[in-house]
């Protein structure tokens, strides 16, 4: 975390979300996301994991409660926030570059500031030598990056992963896992981060959330204190066995309320 952690980038109170009559998504949820946090929300299926980062992003609307970001409402934060989802979503008409650049080019960034800023990030998520090619000459860890660096490109403050590498093969996803947060090193931008594993939220994380289900609300909290910069080692620590054990605990107790 860095010197802004008394800051708060999100702040959420009462936070409560149905569809039509149904019984609420998630009901009554309090959560504060300081600045330069990178928090990770676990929990069972069906708890409003990825309702809530809809609802941070002005996806979804609140049925009740208040979310502010820093201090505006998520469609005005709007230009501050990047939402990264599951599937890579890139246009396949367009090369890695045009990709990467699309956010820029719909702000209307000059051709050149945007060539350099999109080789910049290329540059970051190591693609420079794929800046031509499209979609389908690239794996499934390439073309999440490209989505990573498309996200980026605008500079958000902000950024929203809902299970970004949930379809990717484990030595895929723990190698993004650390590009991730050597980027978040370099940019300085808060993150809200949704998965299904206990061990990526752990490795990722300065703080933890579990979500319990039906209707989804929090269930416990857990602050993550690994030393830094994270690396593979801290993977076979006892201090990261530790507090894996402790979350997946916490996940199992969701199951049996």
């Amino acid at each position: 975390m860095n010197g802004n952690a008394l800051t708060p980038e999100i702040e959420i109170a009462g936070l409560t979300k149905r569809y039509g009559d149904g019984n609420p998504v998630v009901d009554s949820v309090d959560l504060l996301v300081r600045k330069g946090e990178f928090l990770s929300i676990l929990g069972p299926s069906g708890c409003g994991k990825s309702t809530i980062l809809k609802l941070i992003s002005g996806l979804a609307v609140p049925t009740s409660g208040t979310i502010r970001v820093e201090g505006m409402t998520p469609k005005d934060a709007r230009e501050i926030i990047s939402f990264i989802f599951q599937d890579p979503t890139l246009l396949p008409w367009r090369t890695v570059t045009d990709n990467v650049g699309l956010g820029l080019e719909l702000e209307g960034e000059p051709g050149s500031r945007r060539e350099e800023k999109v080789k910049t990030l290329l540059d970051l998520v190591g693609l420079h030598h794929v800046a031509r090619a499209y979609p389908r000459e690239l794996s499934g860890g390439m073309k999440m990056r490209v989505s990573i660096a498309r996200a980026l490109a605008t500079s958000p403050r902000l950024l929203l992963l809902d299970e970004p590498f949930a379809a990717l093969d484990e030595m895929t996803r723990d190698r993004l896992n650390e590009e991730i947060l050597r980027m978040r090193a370099e940019q300085n931008w808060t993150a809200v981060f949704v998965t299904h594993s206990v061990s990526e939220a752990v490795f990722l994380a300065d703080r933890i959330v579990v979500l319990a289900p039906n209707p989804g609300r929090i269930h416990a909290e857990f602050a993550v204190e690994l030393p830094a910069p994270r690396t593979s080692a801290i993977r076979t620590s006892p201090q990261f066995d530790a507090i894996v054990a402790r979350v997946s605990h916490a996940l199992r107790e969701t199951l049996r309320q």
